[in-house]
């Protein structure tokens, strides 16, 4: 057994110096799995070649960030598309909605959700999903289109009890990663009135670092520091959370290789 990092952009630039020894540091904190979201068509080519570089270690997603759903959103859906049309992905993702940065393409980003939301269905994938200030205009996006097995992950979530309820009534799971150890984060209130099979860890690297390296680079070898403080909410042993998580993530990614090593 070990922890899966369900989601990181290992592939990224800030990773270009040593992404090796970040990645060996990784597998000696018990770091078994790393799922890889992509952002956009540009980022396909490096995410692709360290897939290459670490099979079976860096598994890749497709799908086009909200923040990336520009004028030119459907020309880059149409490349997403073809991709996964050609070959497996874990999931598609990372998709969904943000109104933090920029709220001038929420249309754009609106109809990018539901095609997205297509595919997952259409090639039985799981949706990995954004939704920065925007967990409630995501909820009503989803709802409509819930049922016949659409499930997926809520990266990042930072919502209220009620919410996390709607989001695991959904079949989704919450994505907890470095906010679970900010010290007003507001996890500790949700997480335990949530059963511990609808969580899976992230740490969204090398962005959302935990306490005490909040502020600094993130990388996955940091999930365990967030295993610890999740366990602690939950009153139960890291040993156990592990098993479970990792039962989890095994499950939305219908990764039978994990499931093997459970």
């Amino acid at each position: 057994m070990s922890w899966i990092d369900t989601h990181a952009h290992v592939y990224v630039k800030e990773f270009a110096p040593d992404r090796e020894q970040m990645l060996q540091r990784a597998r000696e904190a018990g770091v078994g799995r790393i799922y890889m979201p992509n952002i956009d068509i540009t980022s396909i080519d490096t995410m692709l070649a360290t897939e290459e570089q670490y099979p079976g270690y860096c598994m890749p997603m497709m799908g086009l960030h909200p923040c990336s759903v520009k004028d030119d959103f459907e020309n880059q859906l149409q490349v997403v598309e073809d991709w996964l049309q050609k070959r497996a992905f874990a999931a598609v993702g990372e998709m969904g909605t943000d109104l933090y940065w920029d709220k001038s393409f929420w249309r754009q980003q609106q109809e990018a959700f539901r095609i997205q939301a297509g595919w997952a269905r259409r090639f039985r994938l799981p949706l990995v999903i954004h939704c920065r200030e925007s967990i409630e205009e995501t909820l009503a996006l989803l709802e409509p289109l819930a049922g016949d097995n659409l499930t997926g992950i809520f990266h990042c979530f930072t919502g209220n009890t009620d919410q996390a309820r709607r989001v695991t009534d959904l079949g989704f799971y919450l994505g907890v990663g470095g906010v679970a150890t900010f010290r007003n984060g507001g996890l500790d209130k949700v997480l335990p009135e949530v059963t511990v099979d609808k969580i899976v860890l992230e740490t969204d690297s090398p962005y959302l670092a935990p306490v005490p390296y909040r502020g600094k680079r993130n990388e996955p070898a940091y999930l365990a520091l967030v295993a610890k403080r999740v366990a602690a909410m939950l009153g139960m042993t890291e040993t156990l959370l592990m098993a479970a998580t990792s039962k989890n993530a095994a499950a939305v990614f219908g990764d039978g290789s994990l499931m093997e090593n459970l």
